[in-house]
């Protein structure tokens, strides 16, 4: 390079949102010179302490380890093209060592989702060069908006209630005027949603080692004909002392509209028994089991299991539309983690941070069009989503075929055979 050569100016990077996936992004891109990254969060900590298991797949070195059973491995070659997982695993190769050590460590065993949330932060600020720009604040579509310059970068990392999702369709609302959008919805315009099942999630701890399988699901749910507790498997872990066991009961539309958001296991006997019936049976046989005892009390959550995927991941149509005079169609726009797309049954912080990674990965090609980013994300979050979706819908089949186990009219009437 000459003395007359300089270099571009960074590109400015807007992360929303410093949860798991937003605080993987930052340290992905951090030691680029190609970006000046600046990180949005609301919260002013990190406590969020339930255990999660990254999969393997995030550290995976070849294409055979890249699947985490026999099913998603047939859904991922017949998915992807073998160049598409080529790539993917090159990035993995590309990725910083002191992060890739994070990541082998997290995708052993269980930790809690806090620990993984403050070792990012805490690696992105010791760092030494490059440094990543906080801001504390609950930023709107409309704040951000109004803050992007010609060139800038956002990546909406703000989970299921995305910040961007629904404003990335042109023809959403009233597209001259940033600030008259309606606010993006659970199913709003460019949301994809298919709704699995209403359910209570419960937690409980136990203070023995309890592990669960498939048998285990059956013969502990032997007794219970309506009201079924189905553990997750990745949701029911074992610190040493203590097991933390997470698992679902599927209730109607009626059960879901008469609880509340939140509540123990007090209230669950007092007004509905026959469903803290079916879960006192469950734990009865784990104890006769195991020996041990339940620590506390049940805590529930009541939620609507929804899989669901935005139709466009990035601000692609703002600029085919032509509107050059939109701040979005001036600034690239891209959707990860939780914002992109959402599955119930397993953790999604793993596809997350697969998407992420890729993300990343094509941001550092310094050759590489716009236009062909964007069209390259957009098509491979649709084959992450089909990957999902059949693993969704899989699962879900599978929870109604155990449902029915011993009624040999209800499990043939659930069976399509050719």
């Amino acid at each position: 390079m000459t003395s007359s050569e300089t270099l571009p100016p960074p590109v400015r990077v807007h992360i929303l949102g410093a949860g798991p996936v937003g605080l993987l992004l930052a340290a992905l891109l951090q030691p680029t010179e190609r970006f000046s990254v600046q990180l949005y969060e609301k919260r002013h900590d990190y406590t969020r302490t339930r255990m999660v298991q990254l999969a393997s797949y995030l550290v995976a070195d070849s294409v055979a380890d890249y699947s985490t059973d026999r099913i998603d491995e047939e859904s991922v070659f017949a998915i992807f093209d073998p160049r598409e997982i080529d790539e993917g695993l090159a990035i993995r190769q590309s990725i910083p060592s002191d992060l890739m050590a994070l990541l082998r460590g997290w995708t052993q065993g269980f930790v809690p989702l806090n620990t993984i949330e403050r070792s990012l932060s805490d690696l992105i600020d010791a760092r030494e060069s490059h440094p990543v720009q906080r801001a504390s604040a609950a930023i709107t579509a409309q704040e951000a908006m109004a803050m992007l310059e010609p060139g800038d970068m956002v990546i909406d990392c703000t989970g299921t209630r995305s910040v961007f999702r629904d404003h990335l369709m042109p023809n959403a609302g009233a597209v001259d005027d940033p600030s008259s959008f309606a606010l993006p919805t659970a199913d709003g315009p460019n949301t994809l949603k298919i709704r699995l099942e209403y359910a209570l999630v419960i937690t409980f701890l136990y203070g023995q080692r309890y592990d669960c399988n498939e048998h285990c699901k059956y013969e502990k749910n032997i007794d219970n004909a309506q009201y079924k507790f189905i553990p997750a498997v990745n949701r029911t872990c074992y610190d040493g002392s203590i097991s933390h066991v997470t698992g679902i009961v599927t209730i109607s539309a009626e059960d879901y509209e008469r609880m509340p958001s939140r509540f123990d296991g007090n209230w669950l006997r007092s007004n509905f028994p026959h469903v803290a019936e079916s879960m006192d049976r469950f734990i009865a046989k784990v104890k006769e089991e195991t020996n041990g005892e339940m620590i506390g009390d049940l805590e529930i959550v009541r939620i609507p299991l929804d899989l669901y995927r935005a139709r466009n991941v990035t601000s692609r149509e703002w600029r085919r539309a032509g509107t050059g005079d939109h701040p979005l169609a001036r600034s690239a726009v891209f959707l990860a983690g939780d914002s992109a797309m959402g599955s119930p049954y397993f953790q999604s912080i793993s596809l997350g941070f697969e998407c992420a990674m890729f993300l990343a990965g094509l941001l550092g090609q310094r050759d590489v069009p716009l236009a062909d980013l964007f069209d390259r994300y957009e098509l491979y979050i649709y084959k992450q989503w089909l990957r999902v979706y059949n693993r969704s819908k899989m699962i879900k089949h599978n929870k109604d075929l155990l449902a029915c186990v011993g009624d040999t009219d209800a499990l043939l009437e659930k069976l399509h055979i050719y």
